[in-house]
């Protein structure tokens, strides 16, 4: 495999990270969806929800911060 650098580069650590963003969207998503049916009351959902929304975040933020500045040098 050859090596790439510059535009090129900067351009496929997007790709791989706007996958990634993608994935973990889905793992989420599928996380949400069991705790709609894992029958906790709400105190226990409550507090699952609120910490499965500050891992997700804590997971995706970065990497979409990531890609927006990349796109931005980008542009210039």
């Amino acid at each position: 495999m050859t090596r790439k650098y510059g535009k090129e580069q900067k351009l496929a650590t997007i790709k791989i990270k706007q996958e990634l963003v993608s994935e973990l969207q889905e793992i989420y998503l599928t996380a949400f969806q069991k705790l709609n049916t894992a029958g906790l009351g709400d105190g226990a959902l409550a507090k699952l929800t609120q910490l499965i929304l500050l891992s997700r975040d804590g997971a995706i933020s970065p990497l979409q911060n990531s890609i927006e500045k990349t796109n931005s040098e980008l542009s210039h």
